[in-house]
Order: structure tokens, then C-alpha cells, then sequence
């Protein structure tokens, strides 16, 4: 029988993978602690309330406080099991930055009892779980670490990285299937028994470097397709076809699904998750490197775009909508809109810039150094504009009529308005 954990659980980072996960443990009877530096993010969790917008997940951060269910800290808590869900950035050299999970295994390490469960939701190059291991070893001798076919072990280590996507994590966190690896196949069962708790997909059980992979090769999977999109849109450009008809035409094969072609990839995986694996085989991924190479230059050409339609005016004003790295959501992070509009602020510094967003309130700290930069109403900023450039599709945005955008320059990056 597969058994299913009823202890006390610390989740260590209250990001958009962490707090909703503590959210569904929680409201499922778990005694969950949400860990966070952030004492905005802790006080904010405290009072039921959510630090970021995702559909569903403010009430249910409301229910699992009230029912007493839910709790936040700074402080690294004793618990039963730990689940790290921390950022994993890369360095300047395009290697993970692994220093946050290495923080949280160390923090967690004191705190461990015999027949905790310590499992890794942030992804990370293959051998990381492996890591964690060390890191706790090398603080705890007194507790014997599981190794490959080592059984007795009294700290049981998994990976299992999320597979959701903002907008849909409350739905997706508990009806896609998991992917759970294990130092050792009995790591591995132990963190299953947290995923049952919530999890209506299949839960497949493997060993922690595949799960590891496995997470990665999804996002590069997707990378690969839309520079796929992202290359066809530069041909179709140069050659003064419609991209948008000709994916339109070719998806009608019964085999074809090309992607839609965008202003550059966002979000906090598929930007980086390629790079920890061509960082560990670099000879053997030289299409997955080319693939990142076309997407981290799409933000570039949007601007240059920009800037040559900008010439066709004595001053002109410039109205991008859309800041968040996809529709519909308030995450910024690595957002290629977010770099379109500064690439164009820079190359066009004496010119307005309007900038409108249903879902950031204020200029992103990461344009705050121009000074041409305002924020506006989305209807606003069209009216003043002589460019009007669409870098995210909200739903918002898509109902603004032809009738407004009617004598101006526009520049659709997403078809929206086709």
C-alpha cells in the first residue's frame, strides 16, 4: 500500500511554487510552516493574505490560515519533512547559482531528526539533489546520509521539480502528474507519500539525476520550439510574409504544431533551464545553445524595429503595452518585455515612452533608471501614442478596437490584433 504523510512540513521559499504548495498540503490537513527572508512576504503569508497575484490562491492562502493550518517564519522550524523551493539563477557564466539551495540545506540540516524527508522542487542541474546530501552530511556526521544502493539511511532525499504554469498553478499542482526521484529508491517512495497527500496525476517514481534532467529537457523542449517560430517570424519578415498566415497554413498539417513567434522568452525556467544543460555537456548541445541564442536575441530586434518605425516621426511618442513575462499574470520575472521597452528607452532616450500594464501597478525597479519612461492607462497611452506596440497579450488589451489604433504605427508582436 502506498503510504501517504501525515507529519509536520516546512516549506523553505513562499514563491510562486512554495506558497501554493503549502497552500494544498495545508488546506489537506498537513501543519504546514512557510519559510521566507522576506519578512513582507512572511507578515503578508501571517495574515492570510498572498504576496503576488495568481488565480485561486488568494482564498485558499485565507482558508488554510484560518483554519489554523498555515503558518509563515523566518526561522527554520523542526518539522517532519522540508521541501526547498527556492530560486536557482544562473551566473554570469550561464552555470546555476545554486547558493540559495545550499543556504537552505544548510539551515535545515540542525533542525533534522532521523526519518525526515528533505525534497528539492527547484530546478537544478543533474547531481544537485546529491549535493544537498553533502551539504547536510558534512553539518550532521552524526546521521547516516543515502547513497545508491545503501539502505538504513536516517535522512531520506528526493528531487521533484514543479510542472506548472502561472495562471494555472492552483489547477495544474494538483492534477499533472509528478515526478518524483530519489537518492535511493526508498528516498524516493518517502517523498512520494508528501505528493499523495494532493496529487490527482500519476506520480512516477525515478531516480533523482533523471528527475532532475527530466525537468530540464521540458523547458528546452519549449525553448527549442519557439526559436523554431521565433527564426520562421525573421525569415517571413525579411521576405514580406505574413508570419502569422503561414503558421496559421502549416499547423493544418496533421503533424505540424509550430509555436507562435514573441518578442523573447520569459518567465523563471525556460530562460535558464536550457543553460545547466548545455553547462553540463556543452560540446553535445549545440541546438539547444543556438535555440537560446535566437530567443535571448529576439528582445533586440523588437527594439531595433522600434526604433527604425521611429524615425518616420519628427517626436514621436511611444505607447508598449505589456510588462509581465505572459499574459495574464503579474510575474515579471526575466520578462523579454521588460527588456524590449529598456533597449528602446536607451536607444531612443529624448523620446516618451508609455508603458501600460492591468497587472503592475508601478515602473519595474529594473527600467527605474530612465527618465522617459511614464507609466499610463492602457487606453491612454493608445490614444498619445504614434507607435503602439504590443509586447504582452492580456486579455485587456486584446479588446482595445481597430478604431483606436486606426492612423498610428502599430507592431504586434503577438498577433493579438491580427
Amino acid at each position: 500500500m502506498n503510504e501517504v504523510f501525515s507529519g509536520r512540513l516546512a516549506i523553505v521559499g513562499m514563491g510562486y511554487i512554495g506558497l501554493p504548495t503549502a497552500v494544498v498540503l495545508a488546506t489537506r490537513g498537513i501543519d504546514v510552516i512557510g519559510v521566507d527572508i522576506n519578512p513582507a512576504t512572511v507578515a503578508a503569508v501571517s495574515r492570510g493574505e498572498v504576496p503576488f497575484v495568481e488565480p485561486d490562491l488568494a482564498v485558499a492562502v485565507s482558508g488554510a490560515v484560518a483554519m489554523g493550518r498555515l503558518s509563515a517564519t523566518s526561522e527554520m522550524p523542526e518539522a517532519d519533512a522540508f521541501i526547498i523551493a527556492v530560486p536557482t539563477p544562473f551566473n554570469g557564466d550561464r552555470t546555476a547559482n545554486l547558493s540559495y539551495v545550499q543556504a537552505a540545506a544548510e539551515q535545515i540540516a540542525p533542525k533534522l531528526r532521523s526519518g525526515n524527508i528533505v525534497v528539492l522542487e527547484s530546478t537544478s542541474p543533474p547531481g544537485t539533489t546529491e549535493k544537498i546530501a553533502e551539504w547536510i552530511g558534512a553539518l550532521r556526521p552524526d546521521l547516516k546520509m543515502p547513497h545508491d544502493g545503501e539502505t538504513g539511511a536516517d535522512i531520506f532525499v528526493a528531487h521533484c521539480p514543479e510542472r506548472v504554469l502561472p495562471g494555472r498553478i492552483m489547477i495544474e499542482m494538483i492534477t499533472n502528474d509528478r515526478v518524483v526521484g530519489g537518492l535511493t529508491k526508498r528516498c524516493a517512495e518517502r517523498a512520494a507519500s508528501i505528493y499523495r497527500v494532493f496529487a490527482q496525476g500519476e506520480i512516477l517514481l525515478t531516480d533523482a539525476a533523471s528527475a532532475e534532467m527530466a525537468k530540464l529537457v521540458e523547458n528546452a523542449y519549449r525553448d527549442v520550439n519557439i526559436a523554431f517560430a521565433n527564426e520562421i517570424s525573421l525569415i517571413t519578415e525579411s521576405l514580406h510574409i505574413d508570419v502569422w498566415e503561414v503558421i496559421r497554413l502549416a499547423n493544418r498539417h496533421p503533424r505540424v504544431n509550430i509555436l507562435s513567434p514573441g518578442p523573447g522568452v520569459g518567465g523563471h525556467c525556460i530562460p535558464v533551464d536550457p543553460w545547466f544543460i548545455v553547462a553540463a555537456a556543452p560540446k553535445l548541445s549545440p541546438l539547444i545553445r543556438t535555440a537560446r541564442e535566437v530567443n535571448d536575441r529576439r528582445p533586440h530586434h523588437v527594439a531595433e524595429q522600434v526604433a527604425e518605425k521611429a524615425k518616420r516621426f519628427r517626436e514621436p511618442t511611444i505607447a508598449c503595452l505589456g510588462l509581465t513575462f505572459k499574459a495574464n499574470v503579474d510575474d515579471v520575472r526575466e520578462s523579454p518585455a521588460i527588456e524590449v521597452v529598456g533597449l528602446i528607452a536607451e536607444a531612443l532616450p529624448n523620446v516618451d515612452i508609455l508603458l501600460a500594464d492591468p497587472y503592475v501597478d508601478s515602473l519595474p525597479s529594473m527600467l527605474s533608471g530612465y527618465s522617459n519612461l511614464r507609466m499610463e492607462g492602457a487606453y491612454q497611452a493608445v490614444e498619445r501614442a504614434d507607435i503602439v506596440v504590443l509586447l504582452v497579450e492580456h486579455e485587456p488589451f486584446k479588446a482595445i478596437r481597430n478604431t483606436r489604433l486606426g492612423g498610428k504605427v502599430v507592431y504586434d508582436t503577438r498577433g493579438a490584433w491580427r
